[in-house]
């Protein structure tokens, strides 16, 4: 399946319950991000319980080019969260 981060926000602002997630560093998130996403750096990923609790959130994860967006779903999926979508890089984003 081809990551496209712009099908992938649209769908995101579709879903009410969903979670834009930017795995980025804090400094890259500052610098540029997508609205309404939340940044948990990929090194942090434990610390996401105390931001998404419920397991079957839609999560749409996107980082700056797909490498450590991808590496989060899996961390994602197997700390159990079940709706878990990568939608690359916010290097291909032509919105905001």
């Amino acid at each position: 399946m081809v990551k496209d981060i712009n099908e992938g926000v649209s769908e995101f602002r579709k879903n009410k319950k969903a979670v834009l997630l930017d795995v980025r560093t804090e400094e890259e998130y500052k610098e540029r991000h997508i609205q309404d996403s939340i940044n948990v750096p990929v090194s942090s990923l434990g610390q996401i319980r105390g931001k998404v609790e419920d397991l079957s959130t839609p999560l749409y994860v996107y980082c700056h080019s797909g490498v450590r967006s991808a590496i989060a779903v899996e961390e994602l999926t197997e700390m159990g969260y079940s709706k878990v979508r990568d939608i690359g890089g916010i290097n291909r984003y032509k919105g905001n």
